[in-house]
Formats: C-alpha cells, sequence, structure tokens
C-alpha cells in the first residue's frame, strides 16, 4: 500500500500538506527508513541549538521532538481504535498542552531519541498486523473523517514537516 493508494475520503483537507511530503513508497518502507533518517537527523544537531528557540513561545527542537513523538503515538491509538472498533469518534489532543507537560529539563537527546525509536518499533509492528481490510476502515477523530492508514502516511508526513521546520528556522 502507497501513498497513492489513499481516496480523499480518507482524511481531512487539512492533513494534504503533511501527505505531500510522504514519497509513493510502501507505508512500511516510510516508516522503517524514516526511524533511521530521524535519528540521524536529530544526532546530527548540536547540543547547543536543542533547547534553542527562533522566537518566543516558539517550541525548542527537544519541544518539537517530543511532540512527533506524541502525535505518532495519538495516530497509533487513531488507527487501532478505527482498526478494531464499530465507528469510534474520537475526540482531538491539545498538542501544545502535551509539549508543556513533557518536563524536558531532565531529558536528554539520547533519552528522547531511545524514546522515539521505541515508539516508530511499535508503529511498524502495528501497521505490519493489520489486514488489508483493516487498513481501509474510516473513523473519526476530531470529527473528521481518517483511515487506518492515512493515519500511517500522516505519521510519516507530520514527521517530515517538522524536520524541514528545524532546517529552515532552527539550524
Amino acid at each position: 500500500m502507497k501513498i497513492s493508494d489513499l481516496n480523499s475520503n480518507e482524511y481531512h483537507a487539512y492533513f494534504q500538506t503533511y501527505l505531500e511530503k510522504v514519497n509513493d513508497l510502501p507505508l512500511l518502507d516510510l516508516l522503517i527508513n524514516g526511524k533511521l533518517e530521524t535519528i540521524n537527523f536529530f544526532k546530527n544537531i548540536p547540543t547547543s541549538k536543542l533547547e534553542y528557540r527562533y522566537k518566543e513561545n516558539k517550541w525548542t527542537i527537544k519541544e518539537i521532538l517530543i511532540h512527533i513523538i506524541d502525535t505518532e503515538r495519538v495516530f497509533n491509538y487513531r488507527a487501532l481504535q478505527f482498526a478494531r472498533s464499530k465507528n469510534p469518534n474520537l475526540e482531538g489532543f491539545d498538542e501544545n498542552e502535551f509539549v508543556l507537560n513533557a518536563d524536558l529539563n531532565t531529558r536528554t537527546i539520547d533519552s528522547i531519541l531511545q524514546e522515539y525509536s521505541i515508539v516508530r518499533d511499535a508503529s511498524i509492528v502495528l501497521f505490519k498486523n493489520f489486514s488489508e481490510d483493516s487498513l481501509k476502515r474510516i473513523g473519526k477523530a476530531s470529527n473528521n473523517s481518517l483511515s487506518v492508514r492515512a493515519a500511517g502516511f500522516l505519521i510519516c508526513g507530520h514527521e517530515t514537516h517538522h524536520k524541514e521546520v528545524i532546517g529552515e528556522r532552527y539550524l
């Protein structure tokens, strides 16, 4: 399954910008390759930049990485709910509140990357074991339609988006 297999009714138009960042490769390849690319990307950022804010009230690079992890967990939960329950309608989440409560003052970049790696491994196993029928199931999140497979591609596109932002505004 590739992103070109998605239909426009499988996701809200808001997510189009994230999906446009995803190459037309099988989802599992994107998740596996994205893991290695993202770990290398963050490991190559100078330590002095990890807590830098390019503007007041903007997230630091460490906060962006935590946001990527939190969002991946949320999309995994949505995918699981949509694949295994009837007519799920899930609420959204406040990403700013999540980051605010992440208590990053005591976290090293290595500990955050370890968490990222574990979450990504869980994503790979989750999507690897969905059946073709499950991948096409659609539920609602924040009152918008989302398919299981679109949630997987959004994990990849969202991650790419934030790495691009870091490259443009932080480095």
